[in-house]
């Protein structure tokens, strides 16, 4: 049964204009909101299955447009190297589905079938995470959450990815966030016992240093990594904030 689909428009990976779109976007959210729904599970498995494909300094750069989508600010265009448009003519579409053997949408009953023949990893990351942008206030920062797991992980891409996904946060807010956000954020970013704040080009610098120590490719654990890159991408925010 298909529980979710996603359709990336996107130009050829040899076009001298890079160009992408998103396009039918069936991504169907939880009815309480607690999770990702189906959609944003087939998104973190998109970002999951195409992730390990990105260049290691591409990350940081899809975490600061994850971060801006959380946001709903209107993002900067290119990124990675792509521009998002509505108009389709001339882009090639590759499609992504989310199937559930029984409709029950049980962990060991989701599979995913994937079209990556005619697409770069950065398309299809960006086209998930960009479909995720496009979603409703209210279930937007479920689905974007999964999109930032899905790029954490890996493991296989069977029901471990997708208990993992349907998770969500594993950890709450520290007390010291709460307590001094701005202090918090400092330490979590490497500024710890600096005389001064540091300017938003050094945040953004200390955000992706730090973003690739994190990152399961070096050896940190896939629970732990997405924790790590959660609480990154908070104290990211609190700093950009003041």
């Amino acid at each position: 049964m298909l529980l979710a689909e996603l359709e990336i428009f996107h130009s050829r990976p040899i076009a001298p204009t890079r160009r992408i779109a998103v396009g039918r976007a069936w991504l169907p959210a939880s009815p309480d909101g607690s999770g990702p729904g189906f959609g944003g599970l087939l998104l973190g498995a998109v970002c999951a299955r195409f992730g390990p494909g990105l260049a290691p300094d591409r990350l940081g750069e899809v975490m600061e447009l994850v971060h801006e989508l959380e946001q709903g600010r209107s993002v900067a265009q290119p990124r990675l190297r792509h521009r998002l448009q509505r108009d389709r003519v001339g882009l090639t579409r590759s499609r992504q589905r989310l199937y559930g053997a029984n409709g029950d949408g049980s962990a060991e009953g989701l599979t995913c079938e994937f079209d990556g023949s005619r697409a770069t990893a950065s398309q299809l990351v960006l086209g998930a995470a960009y479909a995720a942008g496009l979603a409703g206030p209210a279930v937007r920062a479920e689905a974007l959450r999964a999109v930032r797991r899905g790029l954490a992980w890996r493991g296989d891409l069977g029901p471990a990815l997708f208990s993992y996904l349907a998770a969500g946060q594993r950890t709450s807010r520290p007390a010291r966030a709460v307590a001094d956000p701005v202090g918090w954020a400092l330490e979590v970013l490497g500024f710890e016992g600096e005389v001064e704040l540091p300017e938003q080009a050094a945040v953004r610098r200390g955000f992706r240093e730090a973003l690739r120590a994190a990152h399961p490719d070096l050896g940190a654990a896939e629970t732990e990594a997405a924790d790590r890159i959660a609480q990154l991408s908070e104290a990211r925010r609190i700093l950009l904030a003041r």
